[in-house]
């Protein structure tokens, strides 16, 4: 998963990113409230870590431009020297999912975003297998069958399918993209997830036929629509 990381400390940011790659997550590092939200604008993550000192407007304004910008179901997490009781109590009220005082405790700390993932994404984090429409991912053994039918995919179009599937109705950025599906980042223009976006509507037959559509959104990336939840919302 991509984690973002809010941190006025350097030296903090570095040491809790490299405490979430060791769980295996991608994280990007923003100093202050201002670049994280920028970055947020263009640049989709899963989870939020925030610390108070990093904010340089209110925390509740912060948070409120944070659930503007970005997912409705973004888990958001304080890592704070501030463990007071008011400053936890507050974090909560303003909408925040969970509190951990720095430093952190490594074991604690990634177990409690692996919980906050799991509640967030059920079918991105956690269990091995999952339906969606009528296709079926086996995370373990890489496998995703269409209407009980397995479809080969290579290794890079099974972890982008499964990014898809796991997030549908969500806008992921094409750096996001690229950086679950490939493994590092995104740096300039490349037509690399477009061809392969294109090959994977192929394989899977996405398309009205099996309920989904795969689209294209300009300047971000791409977003999987499940197409019976398009109509309700139209009805």
């Amino acid at each position: 998963m991509r984690i973002g990381i809010l941190q006025l400390d350097s030296i903090q940011g570095r040491l809790l990113k490299e405490i979430l790659a060791q769980a295996g997550h991608d994280c990007v590092v923003y100093g202050d409230d201002l670049a994280m939200l920028q970055g947020l604008a263009r640049s989709t993550v899963d989870l939020l870590v925030l610390n108070w000192r990093a904010m340089q407007r209110p925390g509740a304004d912060v948070l409120k431009a944070v659930r503007a910008v970005a997912s409705s179901r973004m888990p958001v997490i304080f890592a704070s020297e501030d463990a007071s009781e008011v400053s936890v109590v507050r974090a909560f009220l303003w909408g925040a999912d969970d509190y951990i005082a720095l430093p952190v405790r490594q074991a604690e700390f990634q177990a409690r975003v692996g919980a906050l993932l799991r509640r967030a994404y059920p079918n991105g984090h956690g269990d091995k297998s999952f339906n969606v429409g009528p296709y079926h991912f086996d995370k373990s053994r890489q496998v995703v069958t269409l209407h009980g039918a397995p479809v080969h995919l290579p290794d890079t179009q099974f972890r982008l399918a499964l990014l898809f599937f796991s997030n549908t109705g969500r806008v992921l950025s094409r750096d996001h993209i690229f950086a679950m599906a490939w493994g590092r980042e995104l740096r300039g223009v490349t037509r690399t997830i477009d061809s392969h976006v294109s090959n994977l509507r192929q394989r899977l037959e996405i398309g009205p036929q099996n309920g989904f559509h795969l689209q294209s959104v300009y300047r971000s990336g791409y977003r999987l629509l499940q197409l019976r939840i398009v109509l309700e919302i139209v009805n």
